[in-house]
């Protein structure tokens, strides 16, 4: 047998666990990246401050349902590396299906500040998801979950994009050539942890999707930051209210529920 080589092995000295007296969560959990959203949805949904027996760079919130078990908010976060910590932490306390509610900058001029985009895939231009070994070909978000924001969306009368977007851990090197080159490429928008947590997802066999707002645009090669902007205000809130929703809704519990049954079925 050859010398095994140390750096292809894929035991890990820390592992996310849960630990005594941390909560036990519900299948759904929802990442909030913005600090200012996070607090809007904790006060909307009478959420209740966990506490997490370790170090973690995040707030965790729990929303007591009505039947089932606990829905979980958590964040702020900002880039990759953050958002993979919350998103580890939250599946080894259970949750199975991960909602991400951020922001983004556009780079096509059909989306302007306060619009929604749903992502489907992301380009990796961060160094968290190289960590994690899966098949790049699989690098999407969750199908079911995507169809059940449609869904909601359409019912809510809110418009919205789908298609892949950009990620960056370096905020201030998305420079004219990358935006033209992406945006002529399809790329929707540009932001920081999306590829990273589609990878995660892969890698532990969860579910992910996200809710994107635009926050600012690039497209005309002249920075407009729309933080502060009524719209961008209103439709923030207005996702959060959609993705709450979406997340106690017993009804879907049963669609998911009833859609595993079909699959079982077919074989």
């Amino acid at each position: 047998m050859g010398k095994r080589d140390s750096f292809s092995d894929s035991s890990v000295v820390i592992r996310p666990k849960r630990e005594k007296g941390e909560p036990l969560l519900g299948p759904n959990a929802i990442m909030v990246a913005v600090r200012s959203e996070l607090a809007f949805m904790v006060d909307l949904s009478h959420a209740e401050r966990a506490v997490l027996e370790t170090f973690n760079p995040f707030k965790l919130f729990i929303a007591k349902k009505d039947k089932g078990l606990p829905l979980a908010l958590a964040g702020p976060l900002l880039g990759a590396p953050q958002g993979v910590i919350v998103m580890e932490k939250l599946i080894a306390l259970g949750a199975r299906r991960i909602w991400v509610l951020g922001w983004c900058g556009s780079l096509q001029p059909y989306l302007l500040i306060g619009d929604l985009i749903i992502p489907t895939s992301a380009l990796s231009e961060e160094g968290t998801s190289a960590h994690y070994p899966v098949n790049k070909k699989r690098a999407q978000t969750s199908s079911f979950l995507n169809k059940g924001l449609e869904d909601a969306l359409l019912k809510a009368n809110l418009p919205f994009e789908k298609g892949p977007v950009w990620t960056t851990d370096a905020l201030y090197r998305e420079t004219e050539k990358k935006v033209m080159a992406y945006g002529k490429r399809g790329l929707l928008a540009v932001e920081m942890e999306m590829s990273a947590l589609i990878t995660l997802a892969i890698y532990h066999s969860v579910e992910l999707a996200g809710l994107l707002i635009v926050s600012d645009e690039l497209f005309s090669l002249e920075w407009r930051n729309g933080v502060g902007a009524d719209k961008l205000k209103k439709r923030s809130r207005e996702a959060g209210r959609l993705l709450l929703d979406l997340c106690m809704d017993d009804v879907y519990e049963a669609k998911r529920e009833d859609k595993k049954g079909n699959n079982n079925r077919q074989y």
